[in-house]
């Protein structure tokens, strides 16, 4: 089924639901782009790995349930039948720990490997004050700072922008940071109605950009991942404003006979 709102899908931004969404767009776009810029350029996923130590209230981050993890965890009371334990004089608790992986993309210069436009979908620790914040933040200083382009995008309403002199009030937005042009950049600020716009992918010179139209990316993957079955039964957060809240109801889609309750915005 398309994806029913016209610009970005307010939905898409519940906690359980925007990891996923987050982690199948970044390699939907890889391909788009790579498409495009082969063979003088490599498109490459990394990831960005966050590390917490969990208060003793919070074990776990909504919606990354470590089952491996956990299932290979031995018990604190079984032991291997016939095996030699020399037991410690003490036992010490160790911190529980939770690693957060956000994936980004890398343009690379396929004979040298030098980084040649960096591209990133903001994440909600991105925007929230702490740590999480601090790294990505002192990450585009040094991309700011380097011969890269840099390429960000955040499709979140909640949480903090980012210290962009002269961004306008908006919903959302797309920057695109050319090298050549620091410290100017260009920016596409969008409201929740806006449809996603075709942005410019820049490489190096005197090669042309690369073109990726964002709103069909997330009808492609919105479709792919089958979200019509399940996000509607939740709330947009932050929640929208009375005003967008009675705008989206005419773009939700009806409830399956199967679901209990009605969309909610």
């Amino acid at each position: 089924m398309p994806a029913p709102f016209p610009g970005m899908n307010p939905y898409l931004e519940q906690d359980e639901v925007w990891h996923d969404f987050h982690e199948r767009f970044i390699p939907h776009i890889a391909e788009v782009i790579g498409a495009q810029v082969q063979p003088n350029y490599i498109v490459k996923i990394d990831e960005h790995v966050y590390i917490h130590e969990l208060p003793e209230d919070s074990r776990r981050l909504l919606g990354r349930a470590d089952v491996a993890l956990a299932a290979s965890r031995p018990s604190s009371g079984t032991r291997r039948e016939g095996a030699a334990v020399l037991d410690a004089p003490i036992e010490v608790r160790l911190p529980d720990i939770d690693a957060e992986s956000v994936s980004f993309l890398e343009i690379r210069d396929r004979q040298s490997r030098q980084l040649v436009t960096a591209i990133e979908l903001l994440n909600p620790s991105n925007k929230e004050p702490g740590p999480n914040r601090d790294q990505y933040w002192a990450k585009c200083g040094q991309l700011l700072q380097s011969p890269a382009h840099f390429v960000e995008i955040d499709l979140l309403r909640g949480g903090l922008r980012l210290p962009i002199d002269e961004l306008p009030e908006c919903d959302y937005y797309v920057m695109v940071s050319r090298a050549s042009n620091r410290p100017r950049a260009g920016v596409w600020p969008l409201t929740l109605r806006d449809r996603l716009p075709l942005i410019p992918i820049p490489l190096r010179a005197p090669d042309a950009d690369a073109r990726l139209d964002l709103q069909t990316a997330l009808n492609r993957v919105y479709d792919a991942a089958g979200y019509e079955s399940y996000i509607y039964s939740g709330h947009p957060q932050p929640p929208l404003r009375a005003e967008d809240a009675a705008w989206a109801q005419a773009y939700l889609p009806a409830a399956p006979s199967t679901r209990g309750s009605e969309p909610r915005a």
